[in-house]
């Protein structure tokens, strides 16, 4: 699981986050929620070892990785899925995937879960494709993809239905729904569209200004009124 204590970080004299705690079990999805600018990315950015906190605490499945870099955190089974999707545009599909392997001493074709291509068809139809000249949806997929690559037991997904067509927005669902049934992994997905975020969440976060302001059951978003918090 992932376990987050206390985060505070700054940009220079703004505090961005503030005192943020909360945990993403495994087996379950957890989603974190919040208008543009409350500080999401941030605050991903911090748990993948892009940004220093100022104070706090990252544990990953029960090891303190705070102030360790984004490699050391890859190699404790974390696999992020960026906003704005960040492929490889000249390489092929084959070799995207193939990156995700980085964290491990094989690289090879053979080497790739199959359960990619089971959830994410296209990309083994479009293997030796270059990754620049599939659509916006079919670089999600491949995205999410290479963060399957490397077999993570925590995958982050920074809002994976941004510029999406539903027919692939769909298809993410039921992967994400896929993985979390599984119960080997824990899945913390930050989204702004608060259907297909209620459709999936098992638990929820609320971020507002660099702070948790509200928190539970994905069952209970409805009757919580959690849509109130991503209202403009």
């Amino acid at each position: 699981m992932l376990e987050v204590k206390n985060i505070n970080q700054y940009y220079g004299s703004s505090h961005t986050l503030k005192n943020v705690s909360f945990t993403v079990p495994t087996g379950a999805v957890t989603t974190l929620l919040g208008r543009n600018g409350v500080g999401k990315t941030t605050l991903l950015n911090c748990l993948m070892g892009v940004l220093e906190t100022t104070s706090g605490t990252i544990h990953i499945n029960g090891s303190d990785v705070t102030g360790q870099p984004s490699y050391v955190r890859a190699r404790q089974g974390v696999g992020y899925v960026p906003q704005g999707r960040e492929i490889f545009a000249r390489l092929t599909v084959e070799e995207n995937l193939l990156m995700g392997l980085a964290t491990k001493s094989k690289g090879a074709l053979s080497d790739l879960p199959y359960e990619i291509f089971d959830m994410f068809p296209v990309l083994n139809e479009m293997l030796h494709r270059r990754g620049g000249d599939l659509s916006g949806g079919q670089q999600q997929q491949l995205a999410i993809g290479r963060a399957l690559a490397m077999s993570p037991n925590i995958l982050i997904l920074d809002e994976p239905t941004e510029g999406i067509q539903p027919s692939i927005i769909k298809d993410i669902g039921n992967a994400i729904r896929l993985l979390a049934a599984r119960g080997d992994m824990a899945i913390l997905l930050v989204e702004q569209y608060y259907d297909f975020a209620k459709d999936l969440a098992d638990h929820y976060i609320i971020l507002q200004r660099g702070e948790v302001i509200k928190s539970g059951l994905g069952e209970d978003m409805d009757a919580d009124n959690v849509r109130h918090y991503l209202s403009v």
